[in-house]
């Protein structure tokens, strides 16, 4: 019986991760082993790789190579308001609270394509929150932040999104905030002059700011359960007394070393901090 052989060991993956962390600086040794290799493997059976050698040596020596790769191994599903029961617990529950600050701070972490930092922009202007808001919106990987910064998202998605707004409590028509420009829908400059969008890497870099709001929605589950303590330790340290922190749907702050300081909004992933 000839079972195929996975075409890269985990020796090999190993590797490669000690090459990006000394060429690059980027740190993916914490993310989860398994998780990791699947989408090396998926990239390097797409690319048609010859050998792991000339993988290895487009990674290190090609930057277009490196781009692609990095965009590969940290591909993040996204779409607007997605998740809408979540989005109306913001809208309802958590942005209110924090309407009556003379300027609110929100961290969007790991933003990937912008689809859920546009999303806010949109409830911040219903509640005429805008104008005094913020949003950084900071990623890993530059490329998908240009594409976030142009705020345009296909046609295509938009009778799904506009399901989504509907659902998580919108108020006003949403073709209204964007434009269609032939297959693509350009979201309103008055929504995205307010999005800061800045690369950013939650397993190297510090604190940059002091926030009410930090959102990082389903990038935690990637990483080891050590690296998921050092970012919620990271943003402990970024966020104010009686702010909140929103986590993905398989993600919790119970078992963390903070969890103690922090207060569970009820049926949503979203903790208030209380110490």
């Amino acid at each position: 019986m000839n079972l195929e052989l996975p075409v890269i060991s985990d020796v090999q993956v190993e590797v490669l991760l000690a090459d990006l962390l000394e060429q690059y600086g980027y740190d993916f040794t914490g993310y989860s082993k398994a998780s990791i290799k699947r989408r090396i493997l998926r990239l390097y059976s797409l690319d048609k790789a010859l050998s792991f050698a000339e993988f290895r040596y487009r990674i290190n020596n090609d930057s277009f190579y490196f781009k692609r790769f990095v965009e590969q191994i940290t591909v993040n599903v996204t779409e607007m308001f997605r998740d809408p029961v979540f989005f109306r617990t913001l809208r309802d529950v958590v942005l209110p609270k924090l309407g009556t600050y003379p300027l609110i701070r929100i961290w969007l972490a790991g933003c990937s394509t912008g689809e859920e930092a546009y999303s806010i922009s949109i409830i911040l202007k219903e509640l005429n929150l805008l104008h005094k808001s913020l949003i950084y919106a900071t990623d890993l990987n530059p490329s998908v932040l240009e594409k976030a910064a142009q705020g345009m998202f296909a046609m295509s998605q938009m009778k799904q999104y506009s399901e989504n707004y509907i659902l998580s409590g919108g108020t006003e028509e949403f073709s209204s905030y964007y434009t269609a420009n032939y297959s693509l829908a350009k979201f309103s400059e008055e929504l995205k002059k307010k999005i800061i969008f800045s690369t950013h890497n939650l397993v190297s870099d510090h604190s940059f700011n002091e926030f009410q709001l930090i959102l990082c929605r389903n990038v935690l589950i990637y990483f080891d359960r050590d690296l998921q303590h050092k970012v919620l330790r990271l943003f402990d340290d970024s966020l104010e007394g009686l702010g909140y922190l929103a986590l993905g749907t398989k993600e919790t702050l119970d078992f963390s070393p903070i969890s103690q300081n922090y207060k569970r909004v009820p049926a949503e992933k979203i903790w208030r901090k209380v110490s």
